[in-house]
């Protein structure tokens, strides 16, 4: 029996400049926002549109890669997998937030 499959796959475009930056050990952790979106008409014959953001995370290798290269309004190909963390704030609210950790990254098209 399988354990279960965890993999997203996104084309999107990067919504802003790769936010880089280090670990206490030394590497490299890109975060870049991407933006992916759908348009559809609705019951009237209206157009309509609605934009998905994800916190994309990159590590190591990629994450210079990605840093160097990708660029606010760049479109991209990105793998990975879903992370949820879950902690506790000051208040003692449980907050969520969820990352696409991912493992490969494609640039695609040409300068923004």
């Amino acid at each position: 029996m399988s354990r279960g499959i965890n993999k997203i796959i996104l084309v999107g475009h990067a919504g802003t400049d790769p936010e880089v930056r280090y670990t206490q050990a030394g590497d490299q952790v890109t975060t870049l926002n991407v933006a992916t979106g759908k348009k559809w008409k609705d019951k009237q014959g209206n157009e309509q549109e609605a934009t998905e953001w994800h916190k994309c995370v990159l590590w190591s290798g990629l994450a210079k890669i990605a840093g160097q290269y990708v660029k606010k309004g760049q479109q991209v190909y990105l793998e990975g997998e879903l992370k949820t963390d879950k902690w506790t704030d000051k208040t003692g609210q449980k907050r969520y937030s969820t990352i696409v950790r991912c493992h490969e990254l494609v640039m695609l098209g040409g300068k923004p």
